[in-house]
């Protein structure tokens, strides 16, 4: 199924997500390209804006969640923990500030970008049921979120975030990397 990059609502979103079939945590091995899938979220585009890159699954055990792109073209991995509190705080802001996305700010978080990566693995993989179906599912170590994903195709999930105290949950595609490709 090819997921289509246009803007769809939250109940249209779910409803496509519980069509997917799930995949086992296994199949997320690997590196993957992200891609937000507009909702209506008020995060909607931010992680876009500040160089997302993807996800990194090295192991059931080893999991980056948060990959960004830097200045250099190179990708580094970054600690939710460091940045996810600002963003939830952006949740809040970014209906009356917009320009919270700007290309600017964007570009200045890429030059900070040192001050919060890291190393160390930030999540893990398990597999979990929503919505009656047990799929793959990210959990990151110190922030209450949850990432499920369900297979698009061999090479596509659409995921969803299940963040605590946010009531709408926020969608993205995730694009495998293909080695030598």
């Amino acid at each position: 199924m090819a997921l289509n990059a246009g803007k769809t609502s939250t109940e249209e979103a779910l409803a496509i997500f519980d069509s997917l079939e799930p995949v086992d945590t296994s199949f997320m091995l690997g590196a993957w390209k992200g891609a937000g899938f507009p909702t209506g979220h008020s995060l909607d585009g931010l992680l876009e804006a500040y160089h997302w890159h993807g996800k990194r699954f090295e192991s059931m055990e080893d999991v980056h969640p948060l990959v960004f792109s830097t200045l250099h073209g190179r990708t580094t991995c970054v600690n939710p923990i460091l940045v996810m509190p600002v963003i939830g705080m952006l949740n809040r802001l970014l209906p009356r500030l917009p320009f919270l996305k700007s290309r600017f700010l964007g570009r200045t978080f890429q030059v900070c970008l040192p001050l919060f990566t890291t190393r160390r693995s930030q999540a893990r993989l398990r597999l979990t049921s929503y919505h009656g179906k047990s799929s793959a599912t990210m959990i990151y170590d110190n922030f209450p979120a949850n990432d499920m994903f369900r297979k698009a195709d061999e090479n596509t999930v659409l995921g969803l975030m299940d963040l605590k105290g946010v009531k709408q949950p926020l969608f993205f595609v995730l694009h495998r990397e293909l080695i030598g490709g």
